[in-house]
C-alpha cells in the first residue's frame, strides 16, 4: 500500500513482502489485507445460512413496527422487543440484534442515543477499468491512497484491471463529479493521483474539459510521471459512481434489555483506512462469543448483564480506532505549511521504522490485538 501526502509528497509504503518466513503466521500470508466485493460476502453468508439447521430467512418483506411485547396467561412478553412484519407475522426476540445501519430502528427501540458530528465531506465511489499498458495487472495488487486538502483519494484493487474508487470530498466536488461525463471523471480520478491541489481545485471549476485540461497540466507536473502511483484508470463501470455524506457517529452504549447493536447500527467512521467493515466483523465475533459464554453457564442471552461483555469490550476498541481516524482526517485538512512540514516529518519517520510499519499493519488487518 502506497500512501502519500499532496502537499509535501511525504509517503509511506506498507509491504509485508512476500515470502517471509518471519511472517508465516500471519493470518493473510504476505498480504496486508484482501478486498472482498460485497456481492461475494453476502452470497458466501446466504450459502453458509441455507447449510445451518433451525434458521428462518423473511425474504421480500420489512420490517413494520418493534414494540414490546404484552402479558398473556401462557406468556409473559413484557420485556422482550415484538418484531411486526410487513406480512403481519410477528416475531418475538430473546435478543434483537441491531444490524441495521447508521439510521438504525432497533437503535431507536432501544433509546439508545448517539454523539458525533458531520464531516461536511461526502465519499464519491466508483469501478475503475485501469489502462493497459507496459505494466502488467499484477501491479494491480497494490492500494493506493493520496491526502488532499478536501480529503484523502483511493484506488482500491479488485480482481483483473479493476479497481474501486473512493474519493472523500467536498459535497460541492462530489455533485461536480457525477455530473461530468465519464470520460471527464476519468480524467479527474487520474489528476488526483497525480496532479497538485491547486490544479484538481481548478479542474474542479470546469463544466467539462477535463481530459484535455489533465493532457496539459500533465506535460508540466512532475507527480503525473511518478513510478508509485497507480496504473492509469481508463473507463468507469455504468452506473456505478455514487456518494454518500461522511459522518462521525458514536451509540452511547451497544447493549441494552435484549438488545445488542453491531456494525454501523453502533458507529459510523471515516472511511480513509477502510476500517468500517473490519469493525463491523469485530463486533460480530465479539458478540458471538458473549452469547457462548451466556449459553454454556445458562445465562439469559437477552440480559444487560450477560451482554455487558460485549459492549466492554467493542466500545473501547471502536473508540480508540475511531479517534485516530478523526484525528488523521482533521491533520491533513490542514495546509498550514508549519503542520505539513510537521506531519511529513512524522510520516517519514514511521515510514524509516519496521516494527512500527508491521504492528500498524497487524492491527489494521486484525492480526493483533
Amino acid at each position: 500500500m502506497q500512501v502519500w501526502d499532496s502537499l509535501s509528497d511525504a509517503r509511506i509504503s506498507f509491504d509485508r513482502g512476500y515470502p517471509n518466513p518471519r511472517r508465516k503466521h500471519s493470518p493473510l500470508g504476505g498480504s496486508i489485507a484482501y478486498m472482498c466485493e460485497n456481492l461475494n460476502l453476502t452470497s458466501s453468508l446466504l450459502r453458509r445460512l441455507e447449510e445451518l439447521q433451525g434458521l428462518s430467512i423473511f425474504d421480500s418483506t420489512k420490517v413494520d413496527k418493534i414494540s414490546l411485547g404484552t402479558k398473556t396467561n401462557s406468556l409473559d412478553l413484557r420485556s422482550w422487543p415484538v418484531i411486526r412484519l410487513s406480512s403481519g407475522q410477528e416475531i418475538a426476540a430473546r435478543l434483537l440484534v441491531g444490524a441495521d445501519g447508521a439510521n438504525s430502528p432497533i437503535r431507536a427501540f432501544a433509546g439508545v442515543e448517539t454523539r458525533g458530528w458531520d464531516y461536511n465531506r461526502h465519499g464519491v465511489v466508483a469501478t475503475i477499468k485501469l489502462e493497459d499498458n507496459a505494466r502488467t495487472y499484477d501491479d494491480n495488487k497494490t492500494a493506493y491512497q493520496r491526502f488532499l486538502p478536501t480529503g484523502p483519494v483511493a484506488l482500491l484493487p479488485l480482481p483483473g484491471p479493476y479497481a474501486t474508487l473512493v474519493w472523500s470530498t467536498l459535497p460541492s466536488h462530489a455533485a461536480h463529479l457525477k455530473s461530468i461525463s465519464s470520460e471527464d471523471f476519468i480524467a479527474m480520478v487520474n489528476a488526483a493521483f497525480r496532479l497538485s491541489p491547486t490544479d484538481i481545485r481548478y479542474m474542479h471549476t470546469l463544466p467539462s474539459g477535463q481530459v484535455s485540461e489533465l493532457s496539459w497540466r500533465s506535460q508540466h507536473n512532475k507527480s503525473a510521471s511518478h513510478p508509485l502511483v497507480p496504473l492509469l484508470a481508463a473507463s468507469v463501470q455504468e452506473g456505478s459512481i455514487a456518494s454518500f455524506p461522511l459522518k462521525y457517529r458514536h451509540a452511547d452504549t451497544y447493549t441494552g434489555s435484549r438488545v445488542a447493536l453491531v456494525g454501523d447500527a453502533a458507529h459510523s467512521i471515516h472511511p480513509l483506512a477502510g476500517q468500517g467493515l473490519n469493525q463491523g466483523q469485530g463486533d460480530i465475533q465479539a458478540l458471538v462469543r458473549t452469547i457462548e459464554h451466556a449459553v454454556d453457564h445458562g445465562a439469559d442471552i437477552g440480559d444487560p448483564l450477560a451482554l455487558e461483555s460485549y459492549g466492554a469490550e467493542r466500545y473501547a476498541e471502536n473508540n480508540t480506532i475511531m479517534g485516530i481516524v478523526d484525528k488523521l482526517h482533521k491533520l491533513y485538512a490542514l495546509e498550514s505549511a508549519p503542520v505539513v512540514a510537521a506531519r511529513s516529518v512524522g510520516l517519514s519517520a514511521v515510514d524509516a521504522l519496521g516494527g512500527l510499519k508491521e504492528w500498524l499493519m497487524n492491527r489494521t488487518s486484525g492480526a493483533a490485538k
